[in-house]
């Protein structure tokens, strides 16, 4: 058992039907363990009864934004308001297993991070947000060359520094896990997973399928840009190498001549890869 004292930060936005719920349930797995830890909600500028409920909870930590910012920009108040060093988040709609964080906990005494994967025996997740998600998942494991058994699990530990070295490109929206996740596994950060349960939430969904699946798309490509460019860019830049020779082989044994297309094909070939090559070598010295 570990005895690292942790932070729970709990983002919560018109949370009314689950907050209390969930506390009730991270308290009932904990108290009485010995373990040294803090609850601290983040009250995301709630327009429902959530402020209230919050207010009668005794015993935690409730941080108030004036008006909504976002998922991920709770998330970030929470971990700078933090006690602790040792982060663990969580939502507040009671749909993560939370009695399972004190394994998490434990299993991040010698790694980065631990992330809590849907991928267990009772899993009650839509099949239509699924589908896209096969697909983001797939390239964002061809990006960061790490098998991911959960992009964006919303219950996951890790340490406050961590964080803080990435904040100034963690989204303020629903795709901060996302982004983390992308950003310690592109720099060789030690990151595992675990099986866990995932329920039907209570409350209303704050999730838009196709406009928040467009956003992850978007945010991958940011990330693999921003991370692995030899990765994005070195395909391109072989694409275009290939379709110079094709090009040029037309030229020279059928044509006979030499034309302008093949030779910026060329051109753009050896820029792409000239691009792909420095930006790499920038990404490598910066985050040393």
């Amino acid at each position: 058992m570990s005895s690292q004292p942790f932070t729970i930060v709990v983002p919560a936005y018109n949370e009314e039907a689950g907050i209390a719920e969930t506390i009730e349930r991270i308290r009932t797995g904990l108290d009485g363990s010995g373990r040294d830890y803090e609850i601290l909600v983040v009250n995301d500028g709630s327009t429902d009864r959530t402020g209230e409920v919050i207010a009668s909870l005794e015993g935690i930590t409730c941080v108030e934004h004036p008006h909504n910012r976002g998922y991920g920009a709770a998330l970030k108040t929470g971990i700078e308001a933090a006690r602790h060093d040792l982060i663990v988040i969580t939502d507040a709609d009671g749909s993560y297993p939370v009695d399972q964080i004190p394994k998490l906990v434990d299993l991040c005494q010698d790694v980065d991070m631990v992330v809590g994967a849907r991928t267990g025996q009772n899993v009650q997740y839509s099949k239509l947000r699924s589908i896209p998600k096969v697909f983001l998942v797939r390239f964002a494991e061809w990006i960061t060359r790490r098998k991911i058994p959960d992009l964006n699990s919303g219950l996951r530990v890790f340490r406050r520094d961590v964080a803080r070295r990435f904040s100034g490109i963690l989204s303020d929206g629903f795709s901060f896990t996302t982004t983390i996740t992308l950003a310690m596994l592109t720099n060789g950060y030690r990151v595992v997973y675990t099986p866990i349960d995932y329920y039907a939430r209570t409350g209303k969904s704050k999730i838009r399928p196709i406009r928040d699946t467009l956003r992850f798309v978007n945010l991958i490509l940011k990330a693999g840009v921003y991370f692995a460019p030899l990765r994005i860019f070195g395909p391109i830049a072989w694409l275009l190498f290939v379709g110079f020779l094709i090009s040029a082989g037309y030229d020279v044994f059928v044509r006979y001549d030499l034309r302008e297309t093949t030779l910026l094909l060329f051109l753009a070939a050896m820029q792409f890869g000239a691009f792909a090559f420095l930006a790499d070598m920038i990404v490598v010295r910066t985050m040393r």
